[in-house]
């Protein structure tokens, strides 16, 4: 196909084939692109007639693409990434101005401990910009850079997409919640003794921690385990239960509530909380703006940030 035949190609059913791609599902593309499914299902259509190929066929109860499709795939989504940078480039950003959609993803940690400050200094630079929050965890976040459903992502990470780029923010050292009157600090002994909440988006009931305290010859007692952290709120309070957890998730949990943090009374090997943000949006305007800020904030000393004292 040369330039000219280039014309008759609408580069938004490109945009339809790559979620097509992802999603494999036509309401889930629909939702995704904001579209009707009538909308997403003729422009399937066209990509059919395009490709002289079916794109997607049943396979039991779900559709999945041709081998010709995912070759095709594999072509297009350099270029059309290098389109999007191309766009991107030369955009102009004023953040007095922005009225941009940002869409990044949170761990949950992230999201309850250091999001609420992030997001009052975004709205004072930029008082027009609309945000989109997705929750994210070392498994999902590649995904979601990958399908381009996020630009950048705060998380603990492991693997990550080819093209995607990733800058340390902090270490996450943890403090011991206790919601109970008792005086004095945990010694080892009450910590292992005492029953555990802890923050599961699996449904396990070990993690990390376990391996600290393996190094050490001890074990904990996991009594509950809960989605999010604060959901820690609400079952600490005069209960026995204790919840270890990352010191600025600590922070926004015992403001306001009768819960108190201390150190724990072990060495705990501190995590990597890393920002992973996708090559395409690398020297996008309002991207590096919106990477910057949260690099500013997310890196500062917790005492800096936080009123009162943990």
């Amino acid at each position: 196909m040369n330039r000219n035949e280039l014309r008759r190609v609408d580069l938004n059913l490109l945009v339809v084939f790559e979620a097509l791609m992802f999603e494999r599902n036509v309401t889930r593309v629909a939702e995704r692109l904001f579209l009707g499914q009538s909308a997403v299902s003729a422009s399937l259509a066209r990509l059919r007639d395009l490709f002289d190929d079916p794109i997607l066929i049943r396979q039991g109860r779900g559709m999945e693409p041709t081998a010709r499709a995912l070759a095709i795939f594999q072509e297009l989504r350099p270029a059309l990434d290098a389109i999007s940078g191309a766009v991107s480039r030369v955009k102009d950003f004023d953040p007095v101005s922005s009225r941009e959609i940002f869409r990044i993803g949170l761990s949950d940690d992230a999201e309850f401990g250091l999001f609420p400050g992030l997001l009052r200094r975004m709205r004072e630079d930029a008082p027009g910009i609309k945000v989109v929050v997705r929750r994210v965890n070392y498994l999902l976040l590649p995904s979601l850079l990958a399908s381009g459903e996020i630009s950048v992502g705060v998380s603990y990470t492991q693997d990550l997409p080819a093209n995607a780029k990733r800058r340390k923010l902090r270490d996450i050292p943890c403090k011991v919640l206790r919601g109970d009157d008792g005086a004095g600090p945990l010694t080892l002994d009450d910590y292992c003794e005492r029953p555990h909440a802890m923050v599961s988006f699996s449904g396990d009931l070990c993690g990390n921690i376990d391996l600290d305290l393996q190094r050490v010859g001890r074990t904990r007692n996991v009594m509950v385990a809960v989605p999010q952290f604060s959901s820690l709120r609400a079952v600490l309070p005069r209960t026995e239960l204790i919840a270890t957890v990352p010191d600025y998730a600590a922070c926004a949990l015992v403001e306001g509530t009768s819960l108190r943090a201390e150190d724990p009374p072990f060495p705990i090997t501190a995590a990597e909380l890393s920002m992973v943000w996708s090559g395409v949006h690398d020297n996008d305007p309002g991207e590096r703006w919106l990477r910057n800020l949260m690099v500013e904030h997310m890196s500062r000393p917790l005492a800096e940030w936080v009123i009162g004292a943990v």
